[in-house]
């Protein structure tokens, strides 16, 4: 089933609003302009349920769209070691919500002002607006970034330090156009390639090496 993200609803209401005067004074094709804004715009908040089946030992894909880039981290302080990044970039017609990609408890969450560069260039990472939430897993740590784009102009992340996510849980969104990065341990097989299209809560990323304990 299909709901919308409660963030549409302003722009929704804007543009309705719009179509509406515009109609009234007879501006006619201003106003068609203003209904398929709107309809786009619904569209674009669009936030479908998924069933994401529990597994600890993967972490899922966090958001819809196409795998930019896999680079190699040094030395990541909250993963405790060497990490691997993955990087995927959401062009305006795919799904824009965030979502977990393990069961854990959020043990960070830090925002920094930025640019608004392309989300698909290599330095936007570095260099745009940015949210991260560091999770604690069962198996392992993972970070995500939520990145701007040139389009984007609001990250909305709906949880703090302590909530628990269940893995697949929605916790929040970019508005119009963004990239979304997920670092885990080096140890860690990644399961995508770059230019593979994923799918938010559903798509497998990455599979936990195994302890002893395991």
């Amino acid at each position: 089933m299909f709901y919308f993200a409660p963030d549409a609803w302003p722009y929704v209401g804007a543009l309705a609003a719009a179509t509406a005067f515009f109609w009234m004074i007879g501006w006619c094709f201003l106003g068609w302009v203003a209904a398929f804004l709107g309809a786009f715009t619904l569209f674009f908040f669009r936030d479908p349920d998924r069933d994401t089946p529990y597994d600890p030992t993967l972490a899922i894909s966090p958001a819809d769209g196409k795998v930019m880039r896999i680079e190699e981290i040094e030395n990541d302080e909250f993963i405790g070691g060497p990490a691997t990044k993955i990087s995927i970039f959401l062009n305006i017609f795919n799904v824009h919500i965030n979502r977990s990609p393990i069961t854990g408890e959020v043990a960070f969450r830090h925002y920094r002002a930025g640019k608004m560069l392309p989300a698909y260039k290599t330095h936007a990472s570095e260099e745009n607006e940015r949210n991260s939430i560091g999770i604690k897993g069962e198996a392992a740590n993972v970070i995500v970034h939520q990145i701007t784009g040139l389009i984007a102009r609001r990250i909305v992340c709906r949880v703090d330090t302590g909530a628990k996510l269940v893995q697949g849980q929605r916790y929040g969104l970019i508005k119009f156009g963004s990239c979304t990065e997920l670092i885990v341990p080096a140890s860690a097989t990644v399961l995508v390639r770059v230019g593979e299209n994923v799918t938010g809560a559903l798509t497998p990323l990455a599979k936990f090496a195994q302890t002893e304990e395991d």
